[in-house]
């Protein structure tokens, strides 16, 4: 859940070149677009979703600085007034990842998140292949509900720690393939686990946005993207990509000998050096399963012909409730809710959770989520949308299968070099109109770009969990690489398959057919 922006205190030649470079395009476009007239809105649109696509992926400058240009450039050429980009930014999905992430900084707050961790690895086992299961299986549980960075950042000092046991025990050389595949499975399942929930990773929250402000009519017909509905497809994805990660970092590419097994006492001090769970922790854990709860069975479950009716349908004002409302209200608890010491004495804490929290809230990716919703609403207002789908009606009739390879083949190898979540809000609105123009269900397309982007492996700038590990010292590029290249590949097929059997039924997408909420009027 989040990602980190990097940053550098003198621009590389790449960023000098790509400031000008977008400045140069920006002004070649709107005023050698070709489109005049009524449509001249379109060639400045264009102008201004290709100087931030430049800036994005070369970060000229910040991203959440790009994220800004549609307040100044929306107005000053006359596609949206300034009163009506101002709101685009600020949603109930900002509301939802602000909630989430006060419920996640207060799982690190009271250590929750390390005890649940340890509690998984404990429960695997000890032996090379199990000890890196179990820290996969813990790392992508975490990565599910709180950032990936945070959680990386916490497994690594607990996956450090054992492998410097071990390196004393059977020397650095024996445990060289452990260490690796320990290490890299934690950066995947950071990655790989925020694909199981909507507050996972931001794509998902850019992908459930950009399709209301791209499709409205949907959500008045009541189709809606949830956050159970969701989970009905994200997780398994993610189990299957959790398990062939695994087999393909211990059985293929690092395989360590079964005689290199982990004394259980490594792990059994990690845990004692917590201490009992204190009445924080479980005030935290209690609040955190509940939230869990009521986004998982807020709207209907439906599968096929199974449905589990949601929990809001029997509320008077049910329908009013969104899964945004749920997280600040879960939220708010923590800061009603008094701490104690872990002995049971009163201590100066306040509250569980008190106002410096909002210091540590990524307000840059909020700003970066409000960009790429601005850059969607003005695609669609300004026309672009539907000139960008017309030059690609050739696509009606393709396979569906060789449509999904092609789009998570190219934002996987994108996302290698660029910001995920900027490549999402970038490539989605263009997928939404590209096809209502081909006649296919916008999310045939849609959600597997969204997918695709957390499934880059290959290099260290690719994630922050990847360029976090990297950072250990511990692994080189060239390890990255020869696992990730192998990973990316299969991720793709993975993602495919997966998408195709369980998206149809979950989604409820009719392939080969255009829902009436699509068709422009």
């Amino acid at each position: 859940m989040g990602e980190s922006i990097r940053t550098s205190n003198r621009a590389p030649a790449s960023k000098r070149i790509g400031f000008w470079f977008g400045i140069v395009t920006f002004l070649l476009l709107v005023f050698f677009s070709g489109i005049e007239g009524e449509n001249a809105v379109i060639g400045r649109m264009a102008a201004v979703a290709m100087l931030m696509a430049i800036w994005w992926i070369t970060d000229a400058i910040p991203l959440a600085a790009t994220s800004l240009v549609p307040l100044v450039l929306f107005p000053a050429l006359g596609i949206m007034k300034g009163k009506e980009v101002a709101p685009v930014y600020v949603n109930y999905i900002i509301f939802l990842f602000i909630g989430g992430f006060l419920i996640a900084l207060a799982m690190e707050r009271w250590n929750l998140h390390r005890r649940i961790a340890l509690r998984i690895v404990s429960l695997v086992g000890t032996k090379p292949s199990r000890l890196v299961l179990g820290f996969m299986l813990a790392t992508a549980f975490l990565s599910m509900w709180i950032s990936n960075t945070a959680t990386a950042i916490m497994m690594l000092a607990i996956g450090l720690a054992v492998i410097k046991q071990t390196e004393e025990s059977f020397g650095v050389e024996k445990t060289a393939n452990l260490s690796v595949a320990l290490l890299l499975g934690i950066a995947y399942s950071a990655s790989i686990g925020g694909m199981a929930t909507l507050v996972g990773t931001p794509p998902n929250l850019a992908l459930v946005r950009i399709f209301e402000l791209s499709f409205p009519a949907a959500h008045e017909a009541g189709y809606i993207l949830s956050f159970g509905q969701w989970m009905l497809f994200g997780l398994p994805l993610s189990l299957v990509l959790l398990g062939i990660v695994w087999a393909v970092l211990t059985r293929v590419v690092f395989p360590s000998s079964n005689d290199l097994e982990i004394a259980p006492e490594i792990l059994e001090d990690e845990k004692r050096s917590l201490g009992k769970m204190g009445f924080e922790e479980k005030v935290v854990a209690g609040v955190f399963a509940a939230t869990a709860f009521l986004w998982v069975f807020r709207r209907d479950l439906t599968l096929g012909s199974f449905s589990i009716p949601g929990w809001s349908g029997f509320l008077p004002f049910g329908s009013f409730i969104d899964d945004g409302t749920i997280a600040v209200s879960m939220a708010l608890v923590l800061f009603l809710i008094p701490a104690k010491k872990k002995d049971g004495e009163t201590e100066s804490h306040g509250t569980i959770l008190d106002g410096g929290v909002f210091r540590k809230i990524p307000w840059h990716i909020i700003l970066l989520f409000g960009g790429g919703f601005a850059l969607a609403k003005g695609f669609q207002t300004s026309g672009l949308s539907e000139w960008v789908g017309n030059h690609f009606t050739s696509l009606e009739g393709s396979p569906t299968w060789l449509i999904v390879v092609s789009i998570c083949t190219g934002i996987t190898f994108l996302t290698e070099l660029t910001s995920n979540t900027a490549t999402t809000e970038m490539i989605l609105p263009l997928l939404a109109a590209i096809a209502t123009a081909a006649k296919i269900h916008p999310l045939l397309l849609m959600i597997p770009a969204a997918v695709a982007a957390s499934c880059a492996f290959m290099m260290p700038v690719a994630t922050p969990p990847n360029a976090i590990i990297f950072a250990s010292g511990k692994i080189r590029i060239a390890q990255m690489v020869k696992a990730g290249i192998i990973i990316n590949l299969l991720s793709i097929a993975v993602v495919t398959i997966v998408f195709l059997l369980l998206g149809p039924s979950v989604f409820q997408i009719e392939p080969g057919m255009l829902p009436e909420w699509a068709i422009k009027p």
